[in-house]
């Protein structure tokens, strides 16, 4: 008969490493990070970068423009205070400079915050008591950016509105007036 290797002696014998489960595991997250890192370069590359533009000079101009168009509305101290009509479908305000009335036409943008399709945009006559309105379609809940100008792009009022939890939008000149 052959010989036979005690019970006990198997049982004491080293085991092979891959039959443990501490190596596996301490193996994984490395092996995770270098999928996760491929994964991230393959997005690199695959996807145009949207933050690089090839006309930022002239993007930088258009922002210092809006900038002075924020300034301007300072300088004329303009405040705005708006209500939406729900029943009548109307957006009715008063424009004031320096608790002055303006006049004119104004442009209203309403900007909704996640989806640009619902966009909307209005005009209206501003009256010589600093009254205007424009109607205005059924507006969905939300939170709306809010853009105020003249028609010449001379001045510029903006904050955000929360309809319907905000129930008026007051908008008012917050820089610091140009010396």
């Amino acid at each position: 008969m052959g010989t036979a290797t005690p019970l006990i002696d198997r049982v004491n014998s080293p085991k092979p490493w891959y039959v443990h489960r501490w190596p596996w595991l301490l193996m994984m997250g490395p092996f995770l990070v270098v999928i996760a890192a491929s994964y991230t370069g393959w997005i690199a590359f695959t996807r145009q970068d949207a933050m690089v533009v090839d006309d930022y000079y002239k993007q930088g101009n258009a922002i210092n423009q809006d900038l002075r168009r924020d300034a301007a509305a300072t300088n004329l101290g303009l405040s705005l205070k708006a209500s939406y009509d729900v029943a009548n479908g109307k957006l009715n305000g008063k424009l004031l400079s320096f608790s002055q009335p303006i006049t004119g036409k104004i442009v209203i943008r309403l900007a909704h915050a996640t989806q640009p399709e619902k966009d909307i945009q209005l005009q209206a006559q501003v009256s010589q008591g600093g009254d205007f309105s424009a109607a205005l379609p059924a507006l969905d809940m939300g939170r709306w950016g809010v853009t105020v100008e003249n028609e010449k792009r001379e001045w510029r009022l903006t904050g955000t509105w929360k309809w319907p939890q905000q129930r008026v939008v007051d908008l008012k000149a917050d820089l610091q007036p140009a010396d």
